[in-house]
């Protein structure tokens, strides 16, 4: 059954997904006696649903040929461009007092698991839709952990370009049977493993939250937000939840699934050896998490200030640990904030450490997860280049061999991913010139460019001094914000291998 509804176009089982999640804000909205947000979520809904089922109805048939890995990469593309216009209908009539293109927004940022809000005022709307806004971006996770094995893996694209896998005669994974059946099956041999697993996560998390003296509905927004990595809050973050630190710490180990896929899955082999401890992408982003915190925490002495370390041993261990939180949730592109991060900065002397959530968003997580960025993968391929050449400059006529770690990076890998970080730029570049072209400063336009293009949204709210107010953007500055959140989702080097005509023949 699963098989045949997956037989379908992609984008079409992906609106009747959305259409059936409507009626979750429905009926809460409905317990909570809010009919003027219960109905349009029901009514979409019903909607969306008798016209999936007739589109579906109009296309099956014996002779009907199922869509090829092209075609669904196709469907990704038309599902972000396009899926969100039907997400904000209801929103949309449920805030009432707002436009159509500020709902608009607030769904793509939702399932690109980008987290950019214009309604992140207290109160400004009512729970239900922000139960709608975490439900977009957690199915926009679960799209990413589905669609990375069965349509980017075979494709070699999102960050499987530099392993060993994609280059010819180079594939000895298990990944090489799996990507001979059909298309189809591989999406539901997906959904079925994957799908479980996401799902018992986060109720996993939201019980721990639970437990921890988190109310009911912030603990399942939170729960979903962290393991989409969206970064969406109810109560505008974490640092204002009940659950203090054992909440925080709960989040914190979830948040690992972001650094490497081989936390939850090994249906996708990027390692030499089995086993989360080999893989290179979690050992550099334990280097990262661990480093940044420990330069900030030891900028105390640097700094030589002057103050009695023993009666603030507590305010050392408080910074330490809203280092440690802060650094991990912006690596892997949530953009949750410790309730001790404000100690952390005032620990280390740095008023607002913007430049450095910058450049761990821009790093990015692991390849096939939830996480934004450049991805750890292609950052550990250009070290392995950088390491080699430094090599040849100390014995220009030693041979270079390939270590236990470096065994899955093909031989082109790091000149791949060098394309990719040139493209990067590139789609940086352009996205800040656009920003600047309708009315943003040099500072905001830049921060605005790396937290679409990073899928990280609360950078807008933590990288400056002064917040950037997303609801006092111009129309053309949240069209071209909303555009920077699809293409760094999707990845450039998705769009231009669609561009490619060899790339449609059979």
């Amino acid at each position: 059954m699963t098989a045949r509804l997956l037989s379908f176009p992609l984008i079409l089982v992906l609106a009747g997904m959305a259409a059936l999640l409507m009626f979750l804000p429905a009926i809460d909205a409905l317990m909570r006696d809010d009919t003027s947000v219960a109905r349009p979520f029901f009514y979409c809904g019903i909607l969306g649903l008798a016209l999936m089922l007739v589109i579906g109805l109009a296309m099956s048939g014996p002779n009907r040929r199922a869509a090829s890995d092209t075609q669904n990469l196709f469907s990704l593309l038309l599902a972000y461009a396009f899926l969100p216009f039907y997400l904000a209908i209801p929103f949309y009539e449920g805030v009432g007092n707002t436009t159509f293109l500020n709902a608009w927004f607030e769904m793509v940022s939702s399932f690109t698991t980008t987290g950019a809000t214009l309604f992140g005022a207290p109160g400004r709307i009512a729970d239900s839709l922000h139960l709608w806004r975490a439900l977009v971006g957690w199915g926009g996770g679960l799209l990413l952990w589905i669609s990375a094995s069965a349509v980017l893996a075979p494709l070699s694209l999102g960050g499987f370009e530099v392993t060993a896998r994609a280059e010819p005669g180079q594939d000895d994974t298990l990944q090489g049977r799996f990507e001979r059946a059909n298309p189809a099956r591989r999406l539901a041999q997906a959904t079925a493993t994957l799908g479980p697993v996401y799902i018992g996560l986060t109720g996993a998390l939201w019980i721990i939250l639970m437990i921890g003296g988190e109310r009911a509905f912030v603990a399942l927004v939170h729960a979903m937000s962290t393991m989409a990595t969206s970064g969406i809050s109810s109560i505008g973050g974490v640092q204002n939840g009940a659950a203090g630190f054992a909440g925080e710490f709960a989040i914190f180990l979830f948040l690992f699934f972001a650094l490497s896929r081989l936390t939850f899955s090994s249906d996708t082999i990027t390692t030499a050896r089995a086993g989360v401890i080999h893989d290179p992408e979690f050992r550099l982003g334990m280097i990262l998490i661990t480093g940044v915190p420990l330069v900030l925490f030891l900028r105390h002495w640097i700094a030589a200030f002057d103050v009695d370390e023993i009666e603030n041993l507590g305010l050392a261990l408080r910074s330490l640990w809203g280092g440690l939180f802060t650094a991990l949730s912006f690596l892997s592109t949530t953009g949750f904030q410790s309730a001790d991060w404000q100690a952390a900065r005032d620990w280390s002397g740095l008023g607002t450490p913007g430049l450095i959530l910058l450049g761990l968003s821009l790093v990015g997580g692991g390849v096939a997860t939830t996480a934004g960025g450049v991805k750890l993968l292609r950052v550990y391929a250009l070290y392995l280049h950088g390491r080699r050449e430094v090599e040849r400059l100390v014995h220009p006529s030693s041979v270079g061999r390939d270590t236990g770690l470096g065994r899955r990076i093909r031989r082109q890998g790091a000149y791949i991913a060098w394309i990719f970080f040139m493209l990067f730029a590139m789609s940086l570049t352009v996205v800040a010139a656009l920003l600047a072209l309708f009315g943003q400063g040099f500072e905001s336009a830049l921060i605005l460019a790396i937290s679409g293009l990073s899928t990280t949204g609360p950078l807008v709210q933590t990288a400056s001094d002064v917040p950037i107010r997303l609801i006092e953007l111009s129309a053309g500055a949240k069209i071209v914000f909303a555009g920077a959140m699809v293409l760094g989702r999707l990845e450039t080097l998705a769009l231009i291998a669609l561009l490619n005509p060899a790339f449609w023949r059979d």
